[in-house]
């Protein structure tokens, strides 16, 4: 990733978390603010890797590619 994504990525989930918590507060008074999820496998990831390879894959490099060689 280059500087400019990064400072976009960082931009992008401080805007989400500043309308959820606002979300939070507005329809949910007193109750703790949702601590948002860090991501997880996601339905393509399983399809393509199947779910054992797209949970070791996540928590790897993004970069992970299925093998293309045949086994």
């Amino acid at each position: 990733m280059e500087k400019h994504d990064k400072a976009e990525m960082a931009a992008d989930k401080k805007m989400i978390s500043a309308a959820v918590h606002k979300h939070e507060k507005k329809l949910h008074p007193g109750k703790p603010m949702t601590k948002l999820a860090k991501g997880g496998k996601t339905n393509m990831q399983m399809k393509t890797l199947g779910r054992g390879l797209a949970k070791v894959a996540n928590q790897k490099k993004s970069s992970f590619k299925k093998s293309t060689r045949g086994v």
